[in-house]
Protein backbone atom coordinates (compact mmCIF):
# COMPACT_ATOMS: atom_id res chain seq x y z
CA UNK A 1 0.00 0.00 0.00
CA UNK A 2 1.00 2.86 -0.92
CA UNK A 3 2.17 5.38 1.84
CA UNK A 4 1.27 8.99 2.33
CA UNK A 5 3.36 11.22 3.09
CA UNK A 6 2.38 14.97 3.75
CA UNK A 7 5.37 17.51 3.22
CA UNK A 8 5.79 19.67 5.91
CA UNK A 9 4.53 23.23 6.64
CA UNK A 10 7.83 25.62 6.14
CA UNK A 11 6.83 28.46 8.60
CA UNK A 12 3.73 30.48 9.62
CA UNK A 13 3.41 32.38 6.31
CA UNK A 14 1.56 29.74 4.21
CA UNK A 15 -0.93 28.61 7.39
CA UNK A 16 -1.06 33.06 8.26
CA UNK A 17 -2.52 33.04 4.45
CA UNK A 18 -4.75 30.26 4.73
CA UNK A 19 -6.55 31.75 7.75
CA UNK A 20 -7.05 34.97 6.01
CA UNK A 21 -8.37 33.20 3.24
CA UNK A 22 -10.97 31.58 5.71
CA UNK A 23 -11.92 34.65 6.67
CA UNK A 24 -12.24 36.37 3.55
CA UNK A 25 -14.58 33.39 2.44
CA UNK A 26 -16.74 33.73 5.76
CA UNK A 27 -16.79 37.02 5.03
CA UNK A 28 -17.69 37.52 1.91
CA UNK A 29 -20.79 34.99 3.05
CA UNK A 30 -21.50 37.49 5.44
CA UNK A 31 -21.95 40.42 3.49
CA UNK A 32 -24.56 38.81 0.78
CA UNK A 33 -26.19 37.37 3.52
CA UNK A 34 -26.60 39.55 6.10
CA UNK A 35 -26.02 43.18 4.84
CA UNK A 36 -28.67 45.17 2.27
CA UNK A 37 -26.48 44.01 -0.85
CA UNK A 38 -29.09 41.06 -1.30
CA UNK A 39 -32.02 43.34 -1.20
CA UNK A 40 -30.16 44.77 -4.84
CA UNK A 41 -30.15 40.81 -6.42
CA UNK A 42 -33.37 41.40 -8.06
CA UNK A 43 -33.76 42.20 -11.57
CA UNK A 44 -35.79 45.37 -10.38
CA UNK A 45 -33.64 46.72 -7.71
CA UNK A 46 -30.18 46.01 -9.59
CA UNK A 47 -32.16 46.85 -13.12
CA UNK A 48 -33.18 50.05 -11.89
CA UNK A 49 -29.55 50.94 -10.23
CA UNK A 50 -28.04 50.39 -13.17
CA UNK A 51 -30.06 52.68 -15.50
CA UNK A 52 -28.73 55.45 -13.13
CA UNK A 53 -25.68 54.87 -14.59
CA UNK A 54 -26.41 55.62 -18.20
CA UNK A 55 -23.88 54.41 -20.28
CA UNK A 56 -21.76 52.43 -17.67
CA UNK A 57 -24.58 50.49 -16.60
CA UNK A 58 -22.63 47.53 -19.18
CA UNK A 59 -19.39 47.90 -17.34
CA UNK A 60 -21.12 47.96 -13.85
CA UNK A 61 -22.98 44.97 -14.44
CA UNK A 62 -19.69 43.04 -15.82
CA UNK A 63 -18.22 44.60 -12.41
CA UNK A 64 -21.40 43.56 -10.22
CA UNK A 65 -20.78 39.94 -11.73
CA UNK A 66 -17.10 39.90 -11.15
CA UNK A 67 -17.30 41.02 -7.36
CA UNK A 68 -20.55 38.56 -6.78
CA UNK A 69 -18.99 35.51 -8.02
CA UNK A 70 -15.72 36.23 -5.15
CA UNK A 71 -18.32 37.08 -2.55
CA UNK A 72 -19.97 33.78 -3.36
CA UNK A 73 -23.43 34.77 -5.30
CA UNK A 74 -24.36 32.11 -6.92
CA UNK A 75 -23.86 32.29 -10.56
CA UNK A 76 -26.75 31.05 -12.24
CA UNK A 77 -28.79 34.18 -10.33
CA UNK A 78 -25.87 36.41 -11.73
CA UNK A 79 -26.29 34.92 -15.08
CA UNK A 80 -30.61 35.01 -14.77
CA UNK A 81 -30.22 39.18 -14.14
CA UNK A 82 -27.97 39.24 -16.78
CA UNK A 83 -30.61 38.14 -18.94
CA UNK A 84 -33.36 39.74 -17.39
CA UNK A 85 -31.74 43.00 -17.83
CA UNK A 86 -29.86 43.39 -21.02
CA UNK A 87 -31.69 40.62 -23.01
CA UNK A 88 -30.16 37.36 -24.65
CA UNK A 89 -27.68 39.01 -27.05
CA UNK A 90 -25.99 41.62 -24.57
CA UNK A 91 -26.95 39.65 -21.66
CA UNK A 92 -24.96 36.79 -23.19
CA UNK A 93 -22.03 39.00 -23.02
CA UNK A 94 -22.01 40.78 -20.41
CA UNK A 95 -22.59 37.51 -18.30
CA UNK A 96 -19.50 35.92 -19.82
CA UNK A 97 -17.31 38.68 -19.46
CA UNK A 98 -18.00 39.12 -15.84
CA UNK A 99 -17.85 35.37 -15.01
CA UNK A 100 -14.69 35.25 -16.52
CA UNK A 101 -13.45 38.18 -14.73
CA UNK A 102 -14.77 36.76 -11.30
CA UNK A 103 -13.78 33.38 -12.26
CA UNK A 104 -9.82 34.78 -12.41
CA UNK A 105 -9.78 37.06 -9.48
CA UNK A 106 -11.13 33.87 -7.33
CA UNK A 107 -8.61 31.62 -9.23
CA UNK A 108 -6.24 34.47 -7.92
CA UNK A 109 -7.46 34.75 -4.27
CA UNK A 110 -7.19 30.85 -3.74
CA UNK A 111 -3.84 30.33 -5.29
CA UNK A 112 -2.48 33.35 -3.50
CA UNK A 113 -3.75 32.60 -0.33
CA UNK A 114 -4.37 28.92 -0.22
CA UNK A 115 -1.81 27.11 -2.40
CA UNK A 116 1.35 26.91 -0.13
CA UNK A 117 -0.84 25.37 2.71
CA UNK A 118 -2.53 22.54 0.27
CA UNK A 119 0.89 22.06 -1.42
CA UNK A 120 2.34 21.56 2.04
CA UNK A 121 -0.51 19.27 3.10
CA UNK A 122 -1.19 17.15 0.33
CA UNK A 123 0.47 13.33 0.55
CA UNK A 124 2.07 11.53 -2.52
CA UNK A 125 -0.87 10.13 -3.47
CA UNK A 126 -2.83 13.67 -4.09
CA UNK A 127 0.25 14.89 -5.32
CA UNK A 128 -0.11 12.46 -8.39
CA UNK A 129 -3.38 14.09 -8.99
CA UNK A 130 -1.85 17.58 -8.43
CA UNK A 131 0.79 16.98 -10.95
CA UNK A 132 -1.61 15.43 -13.72
CA UNK A 133 -3.62 18.37 -13.24
CA UNK A 134 -0.68 20.50 -13.88
CA UNK A 135 0.09 18.25 -17.13
CA UNK A 136 -3.38 18.58 -18.19
CA UNK A 137 -4.84 21.45 -16.74
CA UNK A 138 -6.76 22.86 -19.94
CA UNK A 139 -9.01 19.23 -20.64
CA UNK A 140 -9.30 19.05 -16.94
CA UNK A 141 -10.78 22.29 -15.97
CA UNK A 142 -12.99 22.44 -19.45
CA UNK A 143 -14.54 18.71 -18.93
CA UNK A 144 -15.57 19.89 -15.01
CA UNK A 145 -16.62 23.36 -16.92
CA UNK A 146 -19.07 21.19 -19.00
CA UNK A 147 -20.28 19.09 -16.70
CA UNK A 148 -21.29 21.61 -14.37
CA UNK A 149 -18.93 21.34 -11.22
CA UNK A 150 -20.43 24.31 -8.64
CA UNK A 151 -18.66 27.32 -10.53
CA UNK A 152 -17.74 29.38 -7.43
CA UNK A 153 -16.27 26.38 -5.26
CA UNK A 154 -14.10 25.67 -8.04
CA UNK A 155 -12.98 29.08 -9.13
CA UNK A 156 -11.06 29.05 -5.54
CA UNK A 157 -10.68 25.54 -5.52
CA UNK A 158 -8.55 25.41 -8.70
CA UNK A 159 -6.38 27.99 -7.39
CA UNK A 160 -5.52 25.51 -4.43
CA UNK A 161 -4.01 23.53 -7.58
CA UNK A 162 -0.98 23.37 -9.57
CA UNK A 163 -3.15 23.90 -12.51
CA UNK A 164 -1.56 26.76 -15.04
CA UNK A 165 -3.44 30.28 -14.85
CA UNK A 166 -4.18 29.92 -18.78
CA UNK A 167 -4.75 26.29 -18.83
CA UNK A 168 -7.40 27.37 -16.05
CA UNK A 169 -8.47 30.75 -18.01
CA UNK A 170 -8.93 29.44 -21.51
CA UNK A 171 -11.02 25.94 -20.29
CA UNK A 172 -13.31 28.09 -18.42
CA UNK A 173 -13.79 30.46 -21.03
CA UNK A 174 -14.90 27.69 -23.56
CA UNK A 175 -16.44 25.40 -20.93
CA UNK A 176 -19.18 27.82 -19.65
CA UNK A 177 -19.69 29.53 -22.84
CA UNK A 178 -22.64 26.77 -23.84
CA UNK A 179 -24.31 27.21 -20.68
CA UNK A 180 -24.00 30.99 -20.81
CA UNK A 181 -25.98 31.22 -23.81
CA UNK A 182 -28.31 28.65 -23.32
CA UNK A 183 -28.86 30.23 -19.87
CA UNK A 184 -29.00 34.02 -21.14
CA UNK A 185 -30.94 33.10 -23.81
CA UNK A 186 -34.09 31.17 -22.57
CA UNK A 187 -34.23 34.17 -19.44
CA UNK A 188 -33.81 37.05 -22.40
CA UNK A 189 -36.21 35.22 -24.69
CA UNK A 190 -38.73 35.29 -21.78
CA UNK A 191 -38.05 38.32 -20.77
CA UNK A 192 -38.91 40.27 -23.91
CA UNK A 193 -42.02 38.51 -24.06
CA UNK A 194 -42.79 39.87 -20.72
CA UNK A 195 -41.72 43.18 -21.62
CA UNK A 196 -43.89 43.70 -25.48
CA UNK A 197 -46.99 42.29 -23.30
CA UNK A 198 -47.25 39.77 -25.93
CA UNK A 199 -48.43 36.54 -24.37
CA UNK A 200 -48.62 34.65 -27.67
CA UNK A 201 -45.35 34.83 -28.01
CA UNK A 202 -44.59 32.54 -25.53
CA UNK A 203 -46.09 29.91 -28.42
CA UNK A 204 -43.25 31.42 -31.02
CA UNK A 205 -40.75 29.42 -32.69
CA UNK A 206 -37.58 31.33 -30.67
CA UNK A 207 -39.64 30.87 -27.52
CA UNK A 208 -39.90 27.47 -27.71
CA UNK A 209 -36.63 26.64 -29.05
CA UNK A 210 -35.04 28.93 -25.88
CA UNK A 211 -37.47 26.18 -23.61
CA UNK A 212 -36.02 23.32 -25.60
CA UNK A 213 -32.53 24.51 -25.18
CA UNK A 214 -32.61 25.23 -21.40
CA UNK A 215 -34.09 21.76 -20.98
CA UNK A 216 -31.52 20.11 -23.63
CA UNK A 217 -28.76 22.02 -21.18
CA UNK A 218 -29.94 19.78 -18.31
CA UNK A 219 -28.56 16.90 -20.17
CA UNK A 220 -25.33 17.98 -21.04
CA UNK A 221 -23.23 16.41 -18.20
CA UNK A 222 -24.45 13.37 -18.46
CA UNK A 223 -24.25 13.51 -22.62
CA UNK A 224 -20.04 14.34 -21.64
CA UNK A 225 -19.75 11.95 -18.94
CA UNK A 226 -20.99 9.20 -21.65
CA UNK A 227 -19.02 10.10 -24.42
CA UNK A 228 -16.04 9.91 -21.68
CA UNK A 229 -17.44 6.52 -20.75
CA UNK A 230 -18.08 7.44 -17.18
Amino acid sequence: METVQPHPIKGKKPLAKAVFLLVFIAGAVAVVRFTPVKAYLTANELGHFLEMAGPWAPALFILTYAVGVCLFVPGTLLTTLGGAIFGALYGFVYVWVGAMLGASAAFWIGRTLGRDLASSLIGDRLRKYDDAIERNGFAAVLYLRLVYFPFTPMNFGMGLTSVRFWDYFFGTGLGIVVGVFIFTFFVGTVRDVWVSGNWSGLLSGKTLFSVALFVFSFFIPRIIKKIKGE
